[in-house]
This record gives structure tokens, C-alpha cells and sequence, in this order.
């Protein structure tokens, strides 16, 4: 989160003790006559049989949730999903609680939501506004929760129209005693819950100790304690639950974090609910996609004019890229990446190729020409530069380096490499839109530029990229009366410049 805060007040044997045992006032009654008769400690009754938890985990790396006693938080690993994925750094932004939060809350990236730091300066909050926001302003009757231990996220970040939110100032105890309460007692539609201690042991002690492990295994404890209470309901058989498990960022060994480094960037989703197969794994869903999976679930359709980055999980499909995971080759040139990191491929997917013709020889062999890459890969081969922006690629994306290329001796002449679609069956249409996120970053002599063919003719241009955009694209395009298929090029070429990246690329009739 920020600088390291004040020692905690909270026992951690009492957290531990609370986690797994019964809850103590909670009872079939109670629960009952709080779905009946209204409100139940400030707190509207809800109407929906859908439900949703959402609980943060602060500065929580994945490996050492993996490694540490965790049995709670594995539990809902093995009955659901868990994805994977890195946030961005700076210029995007630092990899900081204010700009982490936000992004959970919000679902659009920091360059929207506007939040670089734990001042909150510059937010957008009013243009993309929290998730408990959005589901009150489509739905006034709608029960919504907040109960975080790091007040900004119940004062700032979620200061919108909550029915409730409490600060509990920096108490992991007091949060999970107050959220199981409510839970138990109350009828909330839409919880969200924040713990704190995990990303304090980080700074305190670094993320390789084992107060860093005992911190999450205090949590873990908190939040069986919090699950239990869900399930303690009188109307729990009958409700339709989605938990979601999420963090804002990770520490560095030493600890500490707002950097670019892995152990910093990656964070994890884990989503125990309907639609979610236990056991399973993926590495196309992000923290972006948290809150319009809550909006989804809880009945609010998501509206294109909200420009949110993030989609419901459920609506997440795989592209062709995405199916060269298994492909995926470690470095040959290269010399920052891991050995053991398999990242990268020159073998297009099944209708796609690379025009490599005009390439010179040489160069670093991994960006010779567009490559297909992920992210922990891609970054990994110099951090920052930049690269960790790339935020609205899923995982593997199609990229073009001139920079990294560079780095090695090659022939004479630029970078000059072209990616070629499928032929797309147009099926009669009179219109299409051409529609694919992009990060094209500029730092030298380079060009972007994306054409278009019908029936095998002359390529006609789309769109020039010559200034920095990182966004999704949507480009409408009309179709020649009679033309029966169209195929896309992407030609980069650039000198000892930047890159350019392209995923998630579609020709919508």
C-alpha cells in the first residue's frame, strides 16, 4: 500500500482463533428477521437472489499464497476459478494501493480512472465511478457493503453511493467480525471487503519472510471466517453466491513495492460461483474485470458508453493468439528473461502469417520481425520502457520491437515487418468494424499502419498510428458492393524506436 502504516492494534492469535470457529451471536432467527423485517444495523435490506463478496487481500504475491497455510483461500481455489495476470507500472502508473483499488473498483486502468498514487489526485471518479455506484444507480433497492481496513478505500475510492461503508482503520479483526455480521445478520446484495496485515508484514518484514507467510495465513483465518458467515445464511441454499478474491499488487523480497518488478506487478482473481469450474486456471482474466463480473452478476447489464477496460469474466473469449500458450519458446537472444520463462514464438496461429521480406538480417532473433509474446516474457526483456503498459492485451498478444531488435547487430536498413490476418468471410455485408486493442508507443523514427484488402486487391489504409494511443480501437469499415471476404495487415517499421502491440483482433459484420 503507501509507506508502511502505524502497528496494528489487532491481535493476531485472536484472528486466528476467529477464523474457522462458530460465529458468535449469529443465528437462523436473526438472519431470518433481517430479510423480513428491513434494515438491519444501517444496513438496507437487499432484494436480490443474486449475491456477491468481494474480498481484498492487500500486497499479496500469488507465489506466496501458493507456498504458505492457507487452507481457506485454497479452498475456493479448488471449488472455482484462478487467473493470473501483471498490472501495469510506471508511466501508466506506480504499482501502488490508490491506483490498484481504483482499478478493482472501477474496472477501467489508471490512465482512465486517473488515480496515479495514494493522494488520489487527478481521479475520475465522477466519469468512472465504483462498482457498488453503478449498481445502485441502476438498481436503487440494491443492498451494497464496503468494510475495508484501509480507510481511503471506503472513504475514497468507493465514496459514491454505498449504502454503507465503514473504515475500520487499519483492524483486519474488526473488518472480518463486522463483514461476518452483516453477512450472517443482515442481507447485503453486494459486499466488499479489504485486509490490511499482509501488505503491512511486507514492508515490515519484506515479502520473502515468514511473517509475510504468517500474515497471510492470518487472513486466510479471517476470511474462513467471513465465508462461513455466507454460508451460515438461512437463505443460502436458495441464493446465487459469486466470491471474488483479489489484490492490488505484490512486494519486492526486501519489501516494499510501487516498482515494475514481477514480484511487484502480479496479481491474481479467484472466482468461486456458477459459471466458474472448480479447479480451473486462466491467463486472460485481470483485476479490471472485477467489477463488471460483480455488475453482470447482479443483473446490471454493462453499457459500451462507460468505456470500462474490464469485461465479466463469463464474457472473456480467447483469441487466436491466446491458443499458442502451449507453443510458447524461452529465450534465445535474449539475456534479462528468466531461462525458465516460455514466452515468446514467431509461428503464427492457423490463418495468419508474418511478411518478414523486407526485414534485414540479424538482430535479437526473439523480435526479429512481429513476435507473439506475453507479458512476463515481454517486459522481463527491459524494464522500464514502458512495456508494462500494455495493459488491455489478455494474454498472448502480437508485438513488433524495434527497440529490443535492436540490441543486437543486423543488417542495414529498419525494422520493416508486416502481420497478416485471415481472409474474412464478409457474408454480404455492406459495413463491418474493425476492432483490436493496441499500445503503440513511440521513441524514435517508426510508423503503424493498418490496411485493409477486399477480394485480394489493392490494400487501402485503415489507420496510421504516428503518436503514442494505447486503447481499444473501433474502426468502422464500409464494405465495396459484391465483395465477399477482406483480410487486415498490420506493417510496423521502425528505427531503434518502440513497439507496437495488437490482440484481441476482430472484423465484425
Amino acid at each position: 500500500m503507501r509507506t508502511p502504516r502505524h502497528l496494528r492494534s489487532v491481535l493476531a492469535a485472536a484472528a486466528l482463533t476467529a477464523g474457522l470457529l462458530p460465529l458468535a451471536g449469529v443465528t437462523a432467527t436473526a438472519a431470518a428477521t433481517a430479510a423480513t423485517t428491513g434494515p438491519y444495523k444501517g444496513l438496507p435490506n437487499g432484494t436480490k437472489q443474486a449475491k456477491t463478496l468481494v474480498i481484498g487481500i492487500d500486497g499479496t504475491r500469488y507465489d506466496k499464497l501458493l507456498a504458505a497455510d492457507a487452507p481457506n483461500l485454497k479452498a475456493l481455489m479448488a471449488g472455482g476459478l484462478t487467473a493470473t495476470s501483471n498490472l501495469y507500472a510506471d508511466p501508466l502508473a506506480p504499482t501502488l494501493s490508490g491506483p490498484g483499488w481504483s482499478t478493482v473498483a472501477t474496472g477501467v486502468w489508471p490512465d482512465r480512472h486517473g488515480v496515479k498514487d495514494n493522494t488520489f489526485a487527478g481521479s475520475h471518479f465522477d466519469l468512472y465511478p465504483d462498482l457498488a455506484t453503478r449498481l445502485e444507480t441502476a438498481d436503487p433497492a440494491a443492498s451494497t457493503l464496503v468494510a475495508a481496513s484501509w480507510n481511503p478505500i471506503a472513504d475514497t475510492v468507493f465514496k459514491g453511493r454505498a449504502d454503507l461503508r465503514i473504515a475500520e482503520s487499519e483492524n483486519d479483526a474488526r473488518t472480518a467480525s463486522d463483514a461476518a455480521d452483516y453477512l450472517a445478520n443482515g442481507n447485503p446484495d453486494t459486499a466488499f471487503l479489504h485486509f490490511d496485515q499482509v501488505d503491512e508484514a511486507g514492508h515490515g518484514h519484506g515479502g520473502a519472510s515468514a511473517q509475510y507467510l504468517a500474515a497471510i495465513h492470518n487472513v486466510d483465518s479471517l476470511v474462513g471466517q467471513v465465508v462461513n458467515a455466507v454460508k451460515s445464511r438461512p437463505t443460502y441454499g436458495s441464493e446465487d453466491w459469486l466470491i471474488l478474491v483479489t489484490t492490488d499488487h505484490g512486494h519486492t523480497d526486501a519489501g516494499g513495492h510501487g516498482g515494475n518488478s514481477a514480484d511487484e506487478r502480479r496479481t491474481f482473481v479467484i472466482a468461486t460461483g456458477a459459471g466458474h469450474a472448480p479447479g480451473s486456471t486462466r491467463q486472460d482474466v485481470r483485476t479490471v474485470d472485477i467489477a463488471p463480473t460483480v455488475l453482470q452478476h447482479e443483473g446490471v447489464a454493462v453499457d459500451p458508453a462507460w468505456k470500462l477496460d474490464g469485461k465479466p469474466i463469463g464474457d472473456i473469449v480467447p483469441d487466436a493468439f491466446d491458443g499458442l500458450r502451449p507453443a510458447l519458446q524461452g529465450r534465445t537472444d535474449e539475456t534479462g528473461i528468466p531461462a525458465t520463462v516460455k514466452g515468446w514464438t514467431h509461428t503464427p496461429p492457423a490463418g495468419w502469417s508474418i511478411d518478414n521480406s523486407a526485414m534485414p538480417s540479424g538482430g535479437v532473433t526473439e523480435w526479429r520481425g512481429w513476435a507473439f509474446a506475453t507479458d512476463e516474457f515481454w517486459t522481463a526483456a527491459q524494464l522500464g520502457q514502458a512495456r508494462e503498459t500494455n495493459v488491455r492485451a489478455r494474454n498472448v498478444f502480437a508485438v513488433a520491437d524495434s527497440d529490443e531488435w535492436d540490441d543486437r547487430a543486423h543488417g542495414a536498413g529498419r525494422f520493416d515487418s508486416t502481420l497478416i490476418s485471415p481472409r474474412y468471410q464478409l457474408d454480404g455485408a455492406a459495413t463491418a468494424t474493425l476492432r483490436f486493442a493496441t499500445d503503440y508507443k513511440v521513441d524514435g523514427p517508426q510508423t503503424g499502419d493498418v490496411y485493409i484488402d477486399f477480394d485480394s486487391g489493392t490494400p487501402q489504409l485503415l489507420k496510421s498510428y504516428r503518436a503514442d494511443a494505447n486503447t481499444f480501437e473501433s474502426i468502422p469499415v464500409t464494405v465495396p458492393a459484391g465483395a465477399a471476404t477482406a483480410q487486415l495487415r498490420f506493417r510496423y517499421t521502425g528505427t531503434n524506436s518502440a513497439f507496437w502491440t495488437v490482440d484481441q483482433v476482430s472484423l465484425d459484420r
